[in-house]
C-alpha cells in the first residue's frame, strides 16, 4: 500500500474514532436520509450532524444528494456498509477471552463436562 493510501486509511478511522460521527455512519447503514433525520438518528443537534457529515463527505465516507431544497445523506459505497457490518458483527459477538473470563454460567458448564467425561472414563474402565 502506498504511505498515501496509508495517511488517507488512518484519516477514517480517525474520523470514525469520533462517536458522534460514527453514529451518523452506522445512521446511514439504514439508506439514504435527509440531515436533520440523520441528526436525529444519531441523537446529535442539526449543527453538530451538518458539522460533521461535512468532514464524512470530505473523506468519501458519504455523499450528498439534492433533492429541492433538502440535502439527502448517504454512504458513499457498498465498501463502507460492508467495513462498518463487519466490524459492528465483531464489536456484537462473543470474544473467547470474554467468555473464558469471570463469567460463573461458563465455569459451571465446564464443570459439568468435566464430571461427564469423568463419568465416561469410569463408564469404560
Amino acid at each position: 500500500m502506498k504511505d498515501q493510501h496509508v495517511v488517507q486509511l488512518a484519516d477514517m478511522f480517525r474520523l470514525l474514532g469520533d462517536p458522534s460521527r460514527l453514529r451518523l455512519v452506522i445512521a446511514l447503514c439504514h439508506g439514504e436520509a435527509a440531515a436533520s433525520a440523520v441528526a436525529a438518528a444519531a441523537g446529535v443537534s442539526p449543527q453538530l450532524a451538518s458539522h460533521h457529515l461535512r468532514l464524512l463527505r470530505a473523506a468519501r465516507l458519504v455523499k450528498t444528494e439534492r433533492k429541492g431544497k433538502q440535502v439527502y445523506y448517504a454512504l458513499s459505497d457498498g465498501h463502507v456498509r460492508h467495513m462498518l457490518e463487519d466490524m459492528i458483527a465483531h464489536v456484537i459477538e462473543p470474544h473467547r477471552d470474554e467468555a473464558h473470563h469471570g463469567d460463573a454460567h461458563h465455569h459451571e458448564h465446564v464443570s459439568e463436562e468435566r464430571g461427564s467425561k469423568e463419568n465416561r472414563l469410569k463408564e469404560k474402565v
